[in-house]
């Protein structure tokens, strides 16, 4: 049988041993010792209120002076129409949207410090992002190694994880692949691994959204007892079933961003009696308050049901021990070369994982390798086409910008989602996350690059020289980086849609301002120029040209049949190109590390912007969201 609100015993460390036994005896388990370490936390908001800009003048509140309690040890149920405001009270109360916010929520009868309570609170969003590739018990692991760190040891993780497993009914699949889970396993898992630091507070958007009724009964009845161990537990519910809605503590009722309804679930039918409204047998109190709300009764009715509200169901001090809850302070944060070890150690697993994604890029290199080989086969020792060896060095430049940057492309958005959620939540710090990101790519990158360019290069007979290849591999790993970083960058801003679209768009001008003035002596003007050496394939062309026909090459060897060979003078093939002299190669590498060096630091600093927007970009985010609005209409 569930436990009341009126059971829970709170103390400074926990619940009673009561609602162990009870749980215990309920689902089979015994040894409840690690989830029922909890301290009280409740959350008071008074007049609560949200706005968001709609253009430059004009504004919409989507919160208008909401005020209530949830209390700890209970499971609150926020329900509400399409468009009520039950996602944007539970991202306020969660700290994911903090600013154009008015009114005080408090902690304990303390005004919130966003900083502390996010350290005791988790927040379980609504498309349940969990890491590919990875079993059930591995990414408990890893979860545990980033919120735990060595604070704990191998054993005490383990123990702890078996726990979660047991009580969130996840021991049956903790070898299955994330991949391959039901929508109800996966809502379990996401909650689960945000279970692993034992946070008192836990928010959760829309959970049982997209299960059968079934499933959607087992997350709740995994969500209540979470609750009576002494949690804080609030969830937005968009339609629950008649039996799954007797189960939640305290039901939270909004509609155009106003509370109709604050109490327990068994009240609801009393307090509809009260307004003259009878709820017909065997309807599910919840359509019908809902059905209500939203003015299909009319919206009289409505405006009844806020003024009873503010009447008969008055919001009351909470009678707190005189235990305080403080962030436990003994616990050290978790070290970031952990994190950056743990981390990399997660990437390494799913790409081994995701072999057959790794044997598809190698089959694409060397299928694409053969026929740029065989192309440009034997031109380049060849001075009667020399001028179709520059042809060759310029597809490798293209090779080495798209095939690095469309994987980038249609992955990365998705999982900058999962880190968004994973870093909001306190896992890990975002430096840690980009350095592994960083680290992890190089190996692949360059096993990847030399598959390519050991065919290419001994296919088309460039000169086997250890310094004119190590130049050439050498500007072209370079320039794969910087295509891979121009990749991260656009898709950290755009959805996958958007990204391949973008991408192309933006890497066809620099190819086109990079070839100007090849073929031509003459000097260009400055606002062609500058455009010129903007882009990063210029630098890349004019050192592999320097690598192939600069350094005092010997003259090229020419057919027989050939009567005259212009061009079997590398000085006059770069002549010929448009250039005096061969470039300085160091100061072609030079520029390409720098623009590397650049690129990677928009990236970090376009990731910071993901996960803490500054003033400019939550304004072009709003005007971005007016046009998209426009366009839409």
């Amino acid at each position: 049988m569930a436990l009341t609100s009126e059971e829970i015993k709170r103390t400074g460390n926990g619940v009673h041993k009561n609602a162990m036994d009870n749980f215990n005896n309920g689902n089979g388990s015994t040894g409840m010792s690690y989830l029922t370490k909890m301290a009280a936390v409740d959350i008071e908001f008074d007049d609560l209120t949200y706005t968001i800009p709609t253009s430059r003048k004009e504004s919409k509140m989507i919160l208008k002076g909401l005020s209530g309690q949830f209390k700890s040890g209970e499971l609150t149920v926020i329900l509400g129409p399409s468009g009520a405001g039950k996602s944007t009270l539970l991202n306020v109360l969660a700290g994911y949207r903090c600013t154009d916010m008015g009114g005080s929520i408090s902690i304990n009868g303390q005004p919130r410090d966003m900083q502390e309570f996010k350290k005791i609170s988790c927040y379980i969003m609504q498309n349940d992002l969990l890491q590919p590739n990875l079993t059930v018990f591995e990414a408990m692991t890893f979860a545990a190694d980033l919120k735990l760190g060595r604070k704990k040891s191998r054993s005490e993780k383990l123990n702890a994880i078996d726990e979660i497993l047991s009580t969130l009914r996840l021991t049956t699949v903790r070898n299955t692949l994330t991949n391959t889970l039901s929508g109800g396993e996966r809502k379990r898992l996401a909650i689960a691994l945000e279970l692993v630091n034992n946070p008192p507070v836990i928010f959760l958007d829309e959970p049982t959204t997209g299960l059968d009724e079934l499933a959607s009964a087992q997350c709740v009845d995994v969500l209540q007892k979470l609750a009576h161990f002494g949690r804080t537990v609030v969830c937005s519910v968009h339609t629950p079933s008649g039996s799954a809605f007797h189960k939640f503590d305290h039901v939270y009722v909004i509609t155009n961003g106003q509370c109709v309804y604050r109490d327990s679930a068994k009240n609801v039918v009393p307090f509809l009696l009260n307004i003259g409204l009878e709820c017909p047998k065997h309807y599910n109190p919840a359509d019908f308050i809902i059905e209500v709300s939203s003015g299909d009764y009319g919206f009289d009715l409505v405006e009844r049901m806020i003024k009873s509200v503010k009447m008969k169901l008055p919001i009351l001090p909470i009678s707190r021990s005189k235990f305080e809850f403080e962030v436990d302070k003994k616990n050290p944060k978790i070290s970031w070369i952990d994190q950056f070890n743990t981390l990399v150690r997660r990437m390494m697993l799913q790409i081994y994982r995701n072999r057959s994604y790794i044997y598809l890029k190698v089959s694409l290199y060397i299928f694409v390798g053969i026929i740029v080989g065989t192309l440009y086969s034997n031109m380049g020792n060849d001075g009667s086409r020399a001028l179709f060896n520059f042809g060759f060095c310029f597809a490798c430049i293209i090779f080495f910008l798209y095939m690095p940057m469309f994987p980038v492309l249609l992955e990365f958005p998705s999982q900058i989602q999962m880190m968004k959620r994973e870093h909001f939540n306190r896992w890990y710090n975002l430096s840690a996350y980009y350095w592994a990101l960083t680290v992890i790519n190089i190996p692949i990158q360059i096993f990847l690059g030399v598959i390519y360019l050991i065919m290419v290069y001994l296919l088309t007979k460039q000169p086997l020289e250890l310094h004119r290849c190590a130049m050439f591999c050498t500007t072209c790993f370079i320039c794969s980086f910087i295509a891979e970083s121009i990749g991260y960058n656009i898709a950290s801003v755009f959805n996958v849609t958007n990204s391949i679209f973008v991408g192309p768009a933006l890497t066809c001008p620099l190819m086109l301002v990079a070839v100007q003035g090849f073929g031509d002596p003459s000097p260009l003007p400055l606002f062609r120029t500058i455009p010129m050496y903007t882009s990063y394939i210029r630098y890349g062309l004019e050192a592999l040209i320097t690598a192939m026909y600069g350094y005092d090459r010997p003259r090229l060897s020419c057919p027989a049949e050939e009567l005259y060979c212009h061009y079997s003078s590398p000085k006059e093939i770069i002549r010929t190109i448009g250039m005096e002299k061969p470039p300085n190669f160091w100061v072609d590498i030079s520029a390409l590390v720098t623009i590397l060096f650049i690129s990677k630091g928009i990236l970090y600093y376009l990731l910071r912007q993901r996960v803490q927007p500054n003033k400019t970009f939550q304004m072009l985010h709003i005007i971005g969201r007016f046009v998209k609005s426009r366009i839409n209409i």
